[in-house]
């Protein structure tokens, strides 16, 4: 029993260039776009990333962070294709393992229970067989023998997630519609590092909604970083939605311009540069 508690900075700073990193959320919903954005103010280069893709993966892609990338899918949800990860990928300036939602899911499960592999159904006659030629199959032992969709662990490194609260220990609780993977993220890596609306004391997390809300273990996180607004621009329901404004700006602007003007510098920094455009919106 210890207090987790850190900064945005600190968790950068047990990060190293090289890394398999997982990034929790779900396209443009409660990515901990904080964790990024001080991933960006950081030197930190040749990474594999392995997310249900949203912003999170077109910021560190324009910065030209990537070297691989395993996703299911990279979109902003009202913008169906992340704009800056289309033009990283066009340039072919990463790696791509692109495999079914569940498989991926799969993955992270395999990772989760340190097993090497999980068999899958999903895949199986569909072409994610010929664009990642280094997939295998597997036969079921039993009288049925089916063929089977050998989904390899999607171990990590490090994993990044934002929930809406947690406590000093590390425990984690969602309060929105969808708890999407960020459980498995954190059980598939060597470090979790959780960011959250808010942190409470232990008995508060059962006061606004029931134990089952809390999503994230202790025993399976490093460090906890208190981000009020740490999924902005996307959202982190109840809480708040997307900020549908900025990620519409963000998508429209080149990323030199878009970095200058809101990643220039730190979390304060940011949050000024959001109230200034809210501001200019009247």
């Amino acid at each position: 029993m210890s207090d987790k508690t850190m900064t945005a900075d600190e968790v950068v700073s047990r990060l190293r260039s090289g890394m398999t990193l997982g990034i929790g959320g779900w396209g443009s919903r409660r990515k901990p776009m904080a964790l990024v954005r001080a991933l960006l103010r950081s030197d930190i280069t040749d990474l594999t990333v392995v997310s249900y893709g949203g912003p999170d993966v077109g910021m560190l892609a324009a910065a030209g962070r990537i070297r691989k990338l395993v996703a299911a899918f990279v979109t902003l949800d009202s913008i169906p294709l992340e704009p800056h990860y289309r033009a990283a990928r066009e340039s072919g300036a990463f790696e791509l393992t692109e495999v079914d939602e569940a498989m991926f899911m799969w993955g992270l499960r395999a990772a989760a229970n340190r097993l090497p592999f999980l068999p899958v159904r999903a895949g199986i006659g569909s072409d994610v067989m010929r664009v990642n030629p280094g997939l295998r199959t597997v036969t079921s032992p039993y009288e049925d023998g089916e063929t089977f969709v050998a989904m390899p662990a999607l171990r990590l490194d490090a994993a990044l997630v934002h929930v809406n609260r947690a406590d000093r220990l590390g425990n984690g609780q969602y309060l929105g519609p969808d708890p999407y993977f960020d459980d498995l993220f954190c059980e598939a890596a060597d470090a979790a590092y959780v960011s959250c609306e808010r942190i409470v004391d232990t008995a508060e997390l059962t006061k606004e909604a029931p134990p089952q809300s809390l999503l994230v273990k202790r025993l399976s996180v490093t460090g906890v970083v208190e981000a009020p607004g740490g999924a902005h621009f996307t959202s982190c329901a109840p809480d708040y939605g997307r900020d549908e404004d900025v990620q519409r700006l963000y998508a429209t602007t080149p990323w030199a311009e878009f970095s200058e003007r809101f990643l220039a510098g730190d979390e304060q920094a940011y949050e000024s540069a959001v109230r200034n455009r809210q501001e200019e919106q009247g």
